[in-house]
């Protein structure tokens, strides 16, 4: 079982910057990541990154270049470290744990949450 619990939102203007940290417990998972859920919209994937092997990461599209995905595997700490915010990127930011190191951004393959952490972007 693992425990995941998010930390680091906040309120920030449009072209600041946050940084995301999720404190990971229990049996490691292969593939730890990042979602985020707006109002009204369905949960989306954001990033993710894999525990094993070459640390090879993944990014939806529009916050490649903006967010970094990282992990400290010594503190089992995973991070979002996220620049140029813009408002679009509102939402309810959700750290999630998958047992397989095979590439899936899809909510449901992934079986552990944490409770989320809000960021807000103003214009």
């Amino acid at each position: 079982q693992v425990e995941l619990v998010e930390s680091g939102g906040g309120l920030v203007q449009t072209g600041g910057s946050l940084r995301l940290s999720c404190a990971i417990s229990g049996r490691s998972r292969p593939t730890v990541g990042w979602f985020r859920q707006a109002p009204g919209k369905e949960r989306e994937f954001v990033a993710a990154i894999i525990t094993w092997g070459d640390g090879t990461t993944y990014y939806r599209e529009s916050v490649k270049g903006r967010f970094t995905i990282s992990r400290d595997s010594a503190k089992n700490m995973l991070y979002l470290q996220m620049n140029s915010l813009k408002p679009e990127d509102t939402a309810v930011y959700y750290c999630a744990a998958r047992n397989s190191y095979v590439y899936n951004d899809s909510p449901t393959a992934f079986g552990a949450w944490g409770q989320g952490t809000q960021v807000t972007v103003s214009s």
